[in-house]
């Protein structure tokens, strides 16, 4: 996006901020985000996206690269671009993950995607994921399940688990079980499981899940710790949106608020639940 903060335009700057190397490879250039009511600019051919990672692996760059981050895929085409870099990233580096946020819809929207996309999220990009990122309305249609409590949530991520990833973060869920007025993060594997809850605050936030993504997946990889990337990323985002939120400005304030990435004013630890 050129003006606000969404996808790579999010997640990327978030990652420079931790100090992490970035290669943004962009599948739409659009002026703004589509939760207005208009927006221009183009949308990449699966083929030009595939050129540009050709053209990264040609100055040797994919051999460092530690993970492979994606969200929003516009089309089956980019999807099958999109496994065809992951496939070429861990050919250069054995030990590199793959990290999918499987952007579908949301809970109050519904679908927002083109009709072929959930499914191929389902059938395609979550086995071969290493971490999964869905939130509570992408879980359940991922798992055919409806999530109500806190059980509901795990026995879900572990059938997400069974798909193929070894890790689940499952974000921005609502539970009966959960105090009234927040919300819940929950990281999932075959021999662990975490949970933090944090205050509501307000609106939706676009763009809150690209961020929540990155920061996941570069505090994970840093440690190796569920525990303490979830209970880390949970800090950080909310003390973001909380800076968005006093504000009173639309889009995220990565920029201004930049230091919550680094040092968040409010901080939470995570609670295990397995």
């Amino acid at each position: 996006m050129a003006y606000g903060h969404v996808g790579n335009s999010a997640a990327a700057f978030a990652l420079q901020r931790l100090g992490v190397e970035t290669y943004p490879v962009l599948t739409v250039h659009y002026s703004n985000s589509t939760v207005y009511q208009s927006w221009r600019g183009p949308v990449f051919k699966a083929a030009e996206v595939a050129e540009v990672i050709r053209g990264v692996d040609e100055r040797g760059a994919l051999a460092g690269v530690d993970a492979v981050l994606t969200g929003y895929q516009g089309s089956e085409e980019m999807g099958q671009t999109i496994l065809d870099a992951v496939a070429l990233v861990k050919e250069r580096n054995p030990a590199a993950v793959y990290a999918a946020d499987p952007v579908m819809g949301d809970v109050g929207r519904g679908f927002y995607v083109a009709s072929g996309i959930p499914g191929f999220l389902r059938d395609r990009i979550v086995p071969q994921a290493d971490i999964v990122t869905p939130n509570q309305f992408e879980l359940d249609f991922l798992t055919d399940t409806e999530t109500r409590s806190l059980a509901d949530l795990l026995a879900a991520a572990d059938r997400l688990l069974e798909r193929g990833p070894s890790t689940v973060l499952v974000t921005s869920a609502v539970a009966e079980d959960a105090p009234p007025d927040t919300i819940s993060m929950v990281a999932v594997r075959a021999d662990e499981a975490w949970l933090v809850t944090t205050p509501k605050i307000g609106r939706p936030f676009t763009g809150s899940g690209d961020v929540t993504t990155a920061v996941f997946v570069a505090k994970l990889l840093d440690s190796g710790s569920l525990s303490g990337a979830l209970a880390e990323t949970a800090s950080i985002v909310y003390s973001l949106l909380a800076a968005t939120a006093a504000s009173g400005q639309r889009e995220l304030q990565l920029v201004p608020a930049q230091d919550e990435i680094v040092r968040p004013s409010t901080t939470f630890t995570a609670t295990q639940v397995r």
